[in-house]
Formats: C-alpha cells, structure tokens, sequence
C-alpha cells in the first residue's frame, strides 16, 4: 500500500528566512515613525519637564563635590550611592520617546556624558597579570554564625596577607584556628586583626579617636621587602529621617587615620579595611588623596561589596601607596553581610 508524504515548505522557527523580513519590517516601522515626528510640530515643545530634569540630573552628578554637608552629610550621602544615579537616565530615555520629545532625549544626553566621564572607565577591565603580593580584607561581621567557615573561604583566596575587621572577642580563637595551617604570623589588636605568609614586625594599634581599638599597623617584610600594613575598621554610618546621613565620628577617624599613614616612615604602603565610605566621599579625602584604590586602578566593574545579598557600595577597600596594582576583586560570599575583597599587587614596582 502506498503511502503518501508531505514535505512542509513553511518555517514557523526563527531561521535566517524569518528574521529577515522580521527586520525590515521593525526598520520600516521605525523609519515611519520618525517621519511621523518630523511632521509633528509639538516635538520640541512636549517634554520640557523631562529635559529639565535630565539637566538636574547631570548638574547633581556633575557638581556632587559642592553639595553642601552642612544638612544632614547630604554631599557625602549623594556621593555613597553616585553611580546609581545612572539608572534614571534610561528611565529618562524611554519617557523621552513615550512623549515624542525631541527635547527631552537631546537633554537625557548631558546626564549620559556625566555619567560616562565619571565611572565609564570602571566598565573596562583593568586586571592585569604578574603581581608579587595578593592581599585580601572582609568584614566578618561580629554576628557571624559561621566564623570557622568565614575564615577557610577567605584563605582559599590565596591571599598571602588577609585582614579581617569586626572580630567579636569570643570568636577570635576560632579565626585564629582556622587560619592557623595557612598564615604562620597574625596578630589582633581590639576588634581587627591581620594574618600573613611573611613574618610581621613593628605592630601596634593606630588611634582613629574612638576611646577603643578598630585600626592597628605592622610591617610585612616580603621576599620584595618591606610594606606596611594598616588594617582599620572606621565608625558606621547611619542615614536618619531627621538627622540625615550621619557620620561625624567616622569622619573624624578618617582624619585620624589620614594623619597616621601620612607619617608612616616606610614608603610602601596597603591599607586594608572596613572604611564604611566609597573613594567618591569628600569625608575619606585625609585618605585617599594619598592612596590609590586597587579597584579603580587594575578592577573590573564597581567592585561593589556591601550588603553583601545585594551590594550597592563599595564600602570595604584596598589601597596603595608606592605599590603598583595588578588585578583587584570580588571573593564570593560568606556568612558575612559584607563581601570579602581582594588584589594582586606588585611590591617590587617603586618605593625602598
């Protein structure tokens, strides 16, 4: 018995014969509507609203270091959180074309030019290889469920020198066991503490002026010589309906522990730590118009470490005096509320 059989000669995929005309079709729809706009004589006209607010925008990104901190730390609050203001300038883009507004998206680029100058350079990776040094910090979170584990996933970094802020005094024993098989010198001073490869010599704690110890220093002699390592836990910050974005004290230990690295004798130097503040706050200027941040330098993205279920700020930092970064990241997360940071870095570029 014969059978007959039915070949189909349509295409109901999404092979090259369907997204042709799929294509033209969404380029003649386009080409439509902008001829429609150039007919429309309102198209300048609608929209105003947008384009001034496109322009605040880019005056806020723009002149954010003169925004007064006389009120509530607002500067230092708009400066926290700076890069996300770039998620409103496709908001403003798509309300632009909602509108029809010619104004508005000419105006939405002022705000997409700011944005770009300012943090367009940390969307290009920057990590190098080489290095002679990796270093690594996490807040451990004093409330930390898990601070055995915390430790052995910041020493699977490989990091030769780790720093480790917020430690509760009845969990130090368990950091110091669990890093123990890895880094042979460590030393606590208060609630920071550091671990090393290389031995550690001239520590002591570093006064921030807060009447207890959260910061402390000590020399690190490397196989490439000697750097100097602060480690430093500063003040948090709190943003408060009626007292605004408050951090006096933390600015005030700022200051503190501008003035202690400024007359740190050795010329190499890594601070580690919690400075609960980004490179873009006007209230750490005491340190990092004298340091380089390894993230800025030789990162890759934001490098954004806090809190650690949805980082918003890069909070916790690594930065360097006289030492040449190489590549800077992300660890993954622990049992903290903060992410544990990381860099390579090569000691062996400058400095005595």
């Amino acid at each position: 018995m014969a059978q007959a059989y039915m070949t189909e000669t349509g295409s109901d995929g999404s092979g090259p014969e369907r997204r042709g005309p799929r294509l033209r079709r969404l380029l003649d729809k386009f080409r439509r509507r902008l001829a429609a706009w150039r007919g429309d004589r309102g198209i300048w006209r609608r929209g105003l609203i947008l384009a001034a607010l496109a322009l605040i925008l880019a005056l806020v990104m723009l002149l954010h270091a003169r925004i007064p901190n006389r009120i509530g730390n607002l500067g230092s609050l708009t400066e926290t959180f700076l890069p996300w203001f770039g998620i409103l300038i496709p908001v403003l883009l798509v309300l632009g074309f909602v509108r029809k507004s010619a104004t508005a998206l000419i105006a939405v680029l002022l705000p997409a030019i700011v944005w770009l100058n300012l943090f367009g350079g940390l969307l290009i990776d920057r990590t190098g290889a080489g290095g002679d040094l990796t270093v690594a910090t996490h807040n451990v979170n004093a409330e930390n469920p898990d601070p055995a584990g915390t430790a052995r996933d910041v020493a699977a970094s490989g990091a030769d020198v780790v720093a480790l802020e917020e430690l509760k005094a009845g969990a130090v024993p368990t950091y110091e066991k669990a890093l123990a098989p890895t880094y042979r010198y460590h030393s606590v001073q208060g609630t920071v503490g550091l671990w090393s490869k290389y031995p550690l010599t001239g520590i002591k704690p570093v006064d921030i002026k807060l009447g207890w110890t959260r910061a402390m220093r000590a020399t690190v002699t490397t196989p490439n010589g000697q750097v100097a390592v602060y480690v430093a836990h500063l003040p948090s910050v709190r943003v408060k309906m009626k007292a605004g974005f408050t951090a006096r004290q933390r600015d005030r230990s700022a200051d503190a522990l501008g003035e202690a690295i400024a007359d740190e004798p050795l010329k190499r130097v890594v601070l580690l730590g919690d400075l609960n503040g980004t490179m873009n706050d006007r209230a750490l200027n005491a340190v990092t118009s004298q340091m380089r941040s390894t993230q800025g330098a030789a990162g890759s993205g934001f490098g954004f470490s806090w809190p650690a279920s949805f980082p918003m700020a890069r909070i916790d930092q690594i930065m360097v005096r006289d030492i040449e970064p190489v590549t800077s990241w992300t660890l993954p997360e622990t049992s903290s509320d903060h992410l544990p940071i990381a860099a390579r870095v090569k000691v062996t570029a400058t400095g005595s």
